[in-house]
């Protein structure tokens, strides 16, 4: 079944927005509560979530394309869909993903810059080892930053979907700036996706 994804409430007297990113194409798989999109107003960046796991059929606001508050983005082929052999374990796994992300609310976990040591005030981030929306495990390596006196590996906080990236790479970070965010309880969803993309 075809899932509409559409704009999501954009904030008070904001009536526009403008699509400044896909990070995914159509044909690509897609778990729940992943980032398909990111929408930018005068005012705020919005990420844009996928409603249900599948696959993304059809783009239909290209980047750059202007749209109002509950226009339509894209199509999703919600999972099941693929014919009845693949129907009962996908809508199953489907709605575990579902329950167990009510039951985490997708919490929002940030991802800080460690300690770099003593006299050491700011770091660059050197490598991003994940995009956003992957996959990540507790303790994963996330990012690499390096100061004048060392590299430091920045591990993940906890398991879920790397939802969004604040420090690029290149940029200048303060001791205990934020690097990025984690979004928790999302890891069943996306890894039932790839396992099944595989």
């Amino acid at each position: 079944m075809a899932v509409e994804l559409r704009v999501p409430a954009l904030g008070e007297s904001v009536s526009e927005a403008t699509v400044a990113t896909w990070f995914k194409k159509p044909g690509d798989r897609v778990a729940v509560d992943e980032m398909l999109c990111e929408l930018e107003t005068d005012k705020v960046t919005v990420e844009v979530p996928s409603p249900v796991a599948g696959k993304l059929a059809e783009i239909v606001a290209p980047e750059g394309a202007v749209v109002a508050p509950n226009a339509l983005l894209a199509q999703i082929m919600e999972e099941g869909d693929a014919g009845p052999e693949e129907m009962l374990p996908k809508a199953d796994a489907g709605t575990k993903a579902q329950e167990g992300q009510k039951k985490m609310s997708g919490k929002s976990v940030d991802v800080m810059v460690p300690t770099l040591g003593e006299s050491v005030t700011e770091a660059t981030v050197a490598t991003w080892f994940k995009k956003v929306g992957d996959t990540v495990a507790q303790d994963e390596m996330l990012c690499e930053l390096e100061t004048d006196k060392v590299s430091v590996e920045v591990p993940s906080p906890a398991a879920g979907v790397l939802a969004e990236i604040l420090a690029p790479e290149g940029a200048t970070v303060e001791a205990s700036a934020r690097l990025a965010i984690v979004t928790e309880g999302a890891a069943g969803a996306a890894t039932a996706a790839k396992a099944e993309a595989l």
